[in-house]
């Protein structure tokens, strides 16, 4: 991993703090996938939702049904995101694009990924 890499993962990291208070970082991500993309809109509590787009290095999930966006609140009391749509490289995207996410959200603290 160049240095380049691990700095626009902590970038990416450093925007979503800024916009999630400290008290509602999760430690449970689940990326919803074709069909499931509705388990976000059952987070009611607490809820903040960040376009990929408006986060430094993600790229955008051209993919039918998939909005693109994490959802951060709570979930039957526990902090979680949500993965709304993901990337793929049948898409055109880089094994590494593809996961940068993943990377992220552990840099954001998530311990449990579904």
């Amino acid at each position: 991993m160049s240095l380049d890499s691990v700095t626009l993962y902590q970038e990416a990291a450093d925007f979503i703090k800024s916009k999630v208070p400290a008290a509602s970082l999760p430690q449970i991500a689940i990326i919803c996938g074709s069909g499931l993309g509705g388990l976000a809109d059952t987070i009611d509590q607490d809820k903040i939702v960040l376009k990929y787009t408006e986060i430094p290095g993600f790229v955008t999930s051209t993919v039918a049904g998939h909005a693109g966006q994490f959802v951060f609140g709570k979930l039957s009391g526990k902090n979680v995101v949500c993965m709304q749509g993901r990337f793929h490289s049948y898409e055109g995207h880089s094994q590494k694009q593809c996961v940068f996410p993943v990377r992220v959200l552990r840099l954001l603290g998530v311990e449990t990924l579904i």
